[in-house]
This record gives structure tokens, C-alpha cells and sequence, in this order.
């Protein structure tokens, strides 16, 4: 179980998914699966196969309980196989766990437990993709300051910053779709690896197992070949990453000195000291579980290194990481929903940050619209020299420019005025724009008519 500060971070519904009641019934529902499969395949008595299926409800398992006994064991299993088959009792109960190791039962309960996580973080992630791209329709037009190194560079819009956003979000839910098919596969091979406890039978119950829980059929077991979990890491690390760009954006937008984005009503916090703040909680909170998503992403990565036919640590550590991913990549992109939510663009603050600095954001317009006249490099020593002109005297760059004379021989005051014109000077910004709505909206109605985009 996680503490209370973490739980902060994590998310709810994710959170109940890895929890140890949740667990044991997916383990529970191996089992049960299992015993089925084997009665379909003539291996063990069909009445035998409903007892045990009768006992497979977590409701009579003492999570803390089995948690305690599986310390001594190194495996949640053991214990839980040892309470079930004292539960089936009789003749049924030497049925119980029939060919199966344990890492059988944790792998395959994992499995299913990720693909319920996978649909809500999915779904999660289609959410904030739909607010983005409902923020770059609305604000494709609206100029604000594009920053490189947190300096002001050239005009964007916020359209398209929102349409940025929405191409990592489509992106990152793509991945996500992306690991599903050779992820979602059944875990079955015995002690190492050969289903020898079961013959000739081996994997025809390993793929009537499949077929019981809805899981693909791998070519082998791959008990100490974590490349699967590996890939799940990966994808939920850039999940997380792009929840922490978003955030990032977000918090240094709702800067006092810069106050571009107003939170939706009720979303800023209030500072328990200074009554004036409102801090962007939202952006914190999303990028407090960024952090705590990513910190398990290289356990995930290390768990690879796995000996021969079985790990010994090594596959342990899963147990932890990957709900550990699955819980904070999923409480920072529930913060994102939340601080995108009713998030509104204050206009007359981008444009007042545009006018900063004299307009010298525009300078790379004005190298533009001379270097057609005079060539690239002198263009640039003309705008260099107005804006450092400009800068020492406090003065626009307008100003500057139209009072160099090689700057207005080259170029007339209307043409200086067209080209220090910030809603004339974002390019390709509205094109962009509909690429990504267009993409996103793409991988919608695929996902929609049951493919893959």
C-alpha cells in the first residue's frame, strides 16, 4: 500500500487497480482460468476444474494475511496456492495449480491488471487530448510569445502551443496502443520453461488458458525475458514526461511576471501565508507524480538483467515498479486534466508581453523582410544595430528602424510597419494547427472502428 503523501500524487482509479485485494483476485482468476483449461483439455476432472473455480473470490483471502506469509516465500503466490487448495479440499484440491509455476500465476495476473490500466489511462489521455485540441481551435489566431531558452524568440500562438501539447498527447496514447499485442499475452511454461508436467498437452492448455482470459498466445514463455515490461516502462515514462512538458508550460505561464493562462475557476490555491497567491496546483501536483513515474521506470529497465531461466530479484522488483508507474503516470495526467479544464488564454496579457523589450521580438521579421532587399548578412547587421540602438535609448525598434536610413532605403515605413506586425509573423502556426487536430482526430476513429491508427 502506498502513504498518504503518495497517494496525493497517484491516481485513484489506477491506484485500486494494483491494489492487493485486486491482486489476489487476478491471481485468482488465473487459477480458475487455468483449471478450466485443463478440464477442456482432458488433464484434470471437469468437477474437479468447479471447485476449484467455486473458491477463486478474493472476499475469502486475508490480503494481510497472505501479504505476511508471502515474505518467507518471496511470492505472493505460494501462500495464496496454499489457502486455495485448503479452501477446494477433497479430491479436487491436488488439481489446484496443476503444471503451473508461480510466476505463471503473478506474470498473466499482471497482465490482466495492465490491460485494465492501459483502458483508463487511455481514456484519461484521449480526455486531455480532446481539451487541447478544443484550446488550439480556439485560440489558432491569438499571438503570444514563442520562448527558446526561456527568452523571447519569434511570435507562435497559443493555438498552437495547445496544438503541441496535442501531438504529444496523441503520441504518447499511441505508444500506449503500440505495446498492447506482443504485451498482452499469456504467461505459461512451468517450472522452466518446458511444460513438461505436461506432456504432450503443454500448449494446447496454454492456449486454451488464453483463450479463457482473452490474452494472446506468445510463441514461448518468457519468464527472465522482460523486453515486454521493459517496452510497458518506456511508454508509461514518456506518458509521464509528457504530462510533466504540459505542466511545465503551464506553471511558467502562470508566472506573476508573465500571466498568460487563467486557471479554471477554483483551481489555483490559495498560499497559506500570503493571501494574494494562487499557486498553480494542478501543474504541481502533475509534475510531482512526473517525477515519481519516472523514478521507476529504471527499476523497470534493471529488471531486465534476469539469470537463466528465473530472476532472482530482478523480476521481484516489477511488483512495485510497474503499478508504481502506472499509479503516477496516471495521477499527473489526472492533474493535467485538471489544470487544462476551463483553462482560459488572457489575450490582453499576450499582448502585452509581446510589446516588451520594444518589439524586438519582431527583429527577426524585420532581418527578413531586408534581407530580400540587401542580402541575409547585412540584413542582420542593419536589425543588430537598431535593436542594440533601440535598447540603449529605451526606444521601440520601429523607431530605431525607420530612423536608420539604409534600413528605410531598403525599406518603406509601411513595409516596416507590415513586417514588425506580430499577427503577420507566425508562419506556418495555422497549418500546424490543423495537422495535429487532424492527426489526433485520425487516431480517435481508429480507435473508435476497434483498430489500431
Amino acid at each position: 500500500m502506498l502513504d498518504p503523501a503518495a497517494m496525493m500524487f497517484a491516481s485513484p482509479e489506477l491506484s485500486r487497480l494494483f491494489s492487493p485485494p485486486q491482486a489476489i483476485q487476478r491471481m485468482l482468476d488465473v487459477e480458475a482460468a487455468l483449471a478450466r483449461a485443463e478440464a477442456a483439455a482432458g488433464i484434470i476432472p471437469p468437477e474437479a476444474a468447479r471447485a476449484i473455480g467455486a473458491q477463486c473470490q478474493a472476499v475469502f483471502y486475508d490480503a494481510d494475511t497472505l501479504y505476511r506469509d508471502a515474505i518467507g516465500a518471496a511470492s505472493p503466490a505460494v501462500p495464496l496456492v496454499r489457502m486455495l487448495t485448503a479452501r477446494v479440499g477433497g479430491g479436487a484440491a491436488r488439481f489446484v495449480h496443476w503444471g503451473a509455476t508461480s510466476q505463471d500465476i503473478i506474470d498473466t495476473a499482471m497482465v490482466l491488471q495492465i490491460r485494465d490500466a492501459l483502458g483508463l489511462l487511455g481514456a484519461r489521455l484521449r480526455e486531455i487530448g480532446g481539451t487541447c485540441a478544443g484550446l488550439a481551435e480556439r485560440y489558432r489566431r491569438t499571438p503570444m510569445a514563442g520562448r527558446t531558452l526561456l527568452q523571447q524568440a519569434v511570435p507562435i500562438t497559443f493555438g498552437l502551443k495547445a496544438a503541441r501539447w496535442l501531438g504529444l498527447v496523441t503520441r504518447s496514447a499511441e505508444r500506449l496502443t503500440a505495446v498492447r499485442p506482443s504485451l498482452l499475452v499469456v504467461q505459461f511454461g512451468g517450472a522452466a520453461g518446458t511444460l513438461a508436467s505436461l506432456g504432450p498437452e503443454g500448449l494446447r492448455v496454454m492456449e486454451l488458458l488464453a483463450a479463457e482470459l482473452r490474452l494472446g498466445v506468445p510463441a514461448l514463455p518468457w519468464h527472465a525475458e522482460r523486453d515486454r515490461i521493459a517496452a510497458l516502462g518506456a511508454a508509461l515514462g514518456i506518458v509521464s514526461g509528457a504530462m510533466g512538458k504540459i505542466a511545465t508550460d503551464l506553471a511558467l505561464l502562470s508566472q506573476t511576471e508573465v500571466g498568460e493562462v487563467v486557471p479554471a475557476p477554483g483551481r489555483g490555491g490559495r498560499s497559506s501565508a500570503m493571501p494574494h497567491k494562487r499557486n498553480p496546483v494542478d501543474a504541481t501536483a502533475a509534475l510531482a507524480a512526473c517525477r515519481l513515474a519516472l523514478a521507476a521506470v529504471p527499476v523497470v529497465f534493471y529488471g531486465m538483467l534476469q539469470e537463466h531461466e528465473r530472476a532472482a530479484g530482478g523480476w521481484q522488483a516489477e511488483w512495485r515498479a510497474v503499478p508504481d508507474l502506472f499509479r503516477f503516470a496516471g495521477g499527473s495526467a489526472d492533474a493535467v486534466a485538471r489544470a487544462l479544464g476551463g483553462l482560459a488564454a488572457d489575450e490582453r496579457r499576450m499582448a502585452a508581453n509581446l510589446a516588451l523589450g520594444g518589439g524586438q521580438i519582431m527583429a527577426e521579421a524585420l532581418t527578413v523582410a531586408l534581407a530580400d532587399r540587401v542580402g541575409r548578412d547585412a540584413a542582420y547587421r542593419l536589425v543588430e544595430a537598431a535593436c542594440e540602438r533601440a535598447a540603449g535609448a529605451g526606444a521601440e525598434l520601429r523607431d530605431a528602424a525607420e530612423a536608420d536610413e539604409q534600413i528605410r532605403a531598403a525599406l518603406p515605413d509601411d513595409a516596416i510597419a507590415r513586417a514588425l506586425d506580430p499577427t503577420r509573423y507566425v508562419g506556418s502556426a495555422g497549418a500546424f494547427i490543423d495537422r495535429a487536430l487532424a492527426e489526433f482526430h485520425a487516431t480517435q476513429a481508429a480507435e473508435a472502428g476497434g483498430r489500431e491508427p
